[in-house]
C-alpha cells in the first residue's frame, strides 16, 4: 500500500508537526526520531483511511482545472456541491465557491 504524505497538511498533521519541532528545539527529542513518528503517522493515516472509512457522498461541481502528474490528480471544481446520500433529508447540502480535490493512486508506490 502507498503511504503518501499529503495527510501531513491536515490539521492533526501540522499539529504533529508542531509538537515534534517543539520537542527538537527543547532537546527531549532527535530530528531523526521525529522523522520516524511522522512516517508512522503517514503510514497509519493511510491505514486507517482505507480500511476504517466507508462513507460516499456525491458532490458536483464546474471543472475550473486539471492535472495529472506523478500518478496525483488534482482538481479545482467551482459552484461546488457536496451531499450525503444517506442522510439528504436530514442535512442540506454543503455549498462553496471553489474546492481543490486531490486524489491518489491507493494501489501505486509513490515515488
Amino acid at each position: 500500500m502507498s503511504t503518501y504524505q499529503i495527510y501531513r497538511n491536515t490539521t492533526l498533521g501540522v499539529t504533529l508537526q508542531d509538537t515534534l519541532d517543539e520537542m527538537i528545539s527543547q532537546g527531549s527529542l532527535t530530528e531523526q526520531a521525529a522523522g520516524k513518528v511522522l512516517s508512522e503517522f503517514d503510514r497509519a493515516i493511510n491505514v486507517a483511511l482505507e480500511k476504517r472509512t466507508n462513507k460516499k457522498c456525491n458532490f458536483q461541481g464546474k471543472l475550473s482545472t486539471y492535472r495529472f502528474c506523478d500518478n496525483v490528480w488534482t482538481l479545482v471544481l467551482k459552484e461546488f456541491t457536496v451531499k450525503d446520500p444517506s442522510n439528504s433529508s436530514n442535512s442540506p447540502p454543503l455549498h462553496v465557491d471553489k474546492v481543490k480535490i486531490v486524489a491518489c493512486d491507493g494501489k501505486a508506490t509513490p515515488t
